[in-house]
């Protein structure tokens, strides 16, 4: 893998900390779609191992709707890695590292505003495509700069997607209909979560550095890479604001907790962020307007959990967070600790815990009620009441389920026709 370049510390000051009005999500970015004669809202659930997404109700008892295959061009893909030898070995490289000894084939997904199609990134294959879910064809597809594909985020009106080109330090923004690049931005080593603000004018990229390497105490941080959130202005894709959380967590005497901010979700005003980080069970609250880290909140260990960080995967301790429509609770996987629980957000007392095996995500349901979880040791989405912070339902799906993420179909879709 390339070396992590030099850490670049850039702070700009906490006058310019963003104005927003709420949270960009993937409820918000298919709202004006929901509305549309002939669309169904439904959930896809990335099955990263065995490349397939399977679509789910997106409430209520979270049926199985449909399956996709998001990898009708293997076949090719597998000639093309094994006639390069650099490409096979990061291929190799993947399968072996962040893979767990698996390909990584369905890693991130969101439907178009149609509801015709899927655009799904492919971690293994470098690349994202636009699979048409009538037909199961690909409508298109872009090679990412590098040797792998990460996490997406969709803008508010649909027609954007960004995904995270790991392994280059970059981020391509694809028009969503033609798989055309509209821009791209440099990072910091590791782009992984991508956010649009709901307004639309600003892009919020997360960088976690090397999380396969076995340097895992705290002492030797500063060889996981240079990591920190960019953002960016989302139309022009210029540098607006740096926040190295280095120099946050430094403040408040957090001297031994990693930088990489994984998986992380805004107030609805968006003047909060909250955030977890490599090797952490638990985590933080951001204030964006003073820039600073306001409040830690710790979850509790489960005893079973080794404390051995070299095997906690991809340096996760906790991984997934999502937040209810009204901003009054906060759900958190709690991956190695295989559980996950509804926290309150104005005190950060949490609930019941909830027995997931390795959670690897959190979003929230259709209709906001609920709390969905990917459970990626169980092959399963399970679903956790807000109100009440206890499990509802759990639902069967494929190999290694990850991302989950709210979009629409046509009304009548029950799976491509070829499948």
């Amino acid at each position: 893998m390339p070396a992590s370049r030099t850490r670049h510390l850039c702070s700009v000051a906490a006058a310019l900390a963003l104005t927003v009005a709420a949270p960009a999500t993937a409820a918000s970015a298919t709202t004006a779609a929901s509305t549309a004669t002939g669309l169904r809202e439904v959930m896809f659930v990335g099955n990263n191992w065995d490349g397939t997404a399977d679509v789910i109700r997106s409430s209520g008892d979270f049926a199985k709707i449909g399956r996709v295959d998001v990898i009708p061009d293997k076949a090719q893909r597998m000639a093309e890695i094994n006639a390069d030898p650099i490409k096979w070995i990061y291929f190799t490289a993947i399968r072996n590292g962040v893979g767990e000894g698996h390909d990584q084939f369905a890693d991130d997904m969101y439907s178009t505003p149609d509801g015709r199609s899927v655009v799904v990134s492919r971690p293994s294959f470098a690349d994202v495509v636009s699979i048409d879910l009538a037909t199961g064809k690909i409508n298109w597809r872009f090679p990412v700069a590098g040797y792998r594909a990460d996490h997406m985020a969709v803008s508010p009106d649909g027609t954007r997607v960004a995904v995270s080109a790991s392994t280059a330090n970059t981020v391509h923004v694809l028009d969503i209909a033609t798989g055309r690049q509209l821009g791209s931005f440099a990072t910091g080593d590791k782009p992984h979560e991508n956010i649009f603000t709901k307004d639309g004018k600003y892009l919020w990229n997360m960088s976690i550095g090397d999380v396969n390497t076995s340097l895992d105490d705290p002492g030797w941080d500063w060889t996981k890479g240079d990591r920190h959130i960019t953002v960016v202005d989302a139309t022009t894709y210029k540098q607006v604001k740096v926040i190295d959380m280095r120099q946050r967590l430094d403040a408040i005497g957090l001297k031994n907790f990693s930088d990489a901010v994984r998986p992380a979700v805004f107030s609805p005003d968006e003047s909060k962020l909250y955030f977890q980080v490599s090797f952490f069970n638990g985590f933080l609250e951001y204030d964006v307007a003073a820039d600073r880290i306001t409040r830690v909140k710790t979850l509790p260990k489960n005893p079973a959990t080794s404390e051995d960080r070299t095997t906690w995967v991809n340096d996760s301790r906790h991984h997934g967070l999502s937040m209810n429509p009204e901003g009054t609770k906060l759900c958190v996987a709690g991956t190695m600790d295989d559980y996950a629980t509804v926290v309150d957000r104005a005190t950060l007392q949490e609930g019941p815990l909830v027995t997931a095996s390795k959670p690897y995500w959190a979003t929230v349901s259709g209709d906001g009620k609920d709390c969905v979880i990917s459970e990626s040791g169980a092959d399963q989405v399970t679903a956790i009441d807000f109100a009440t912070g206890e499990k509802v339902t759990s639902v069967p799906v494929g190999d290694h389920p990850q991302r989950v993420r709210l979009g629409h179909v046509r009304a009548d879709w029950t799976g491509p026709s070829g499948n």
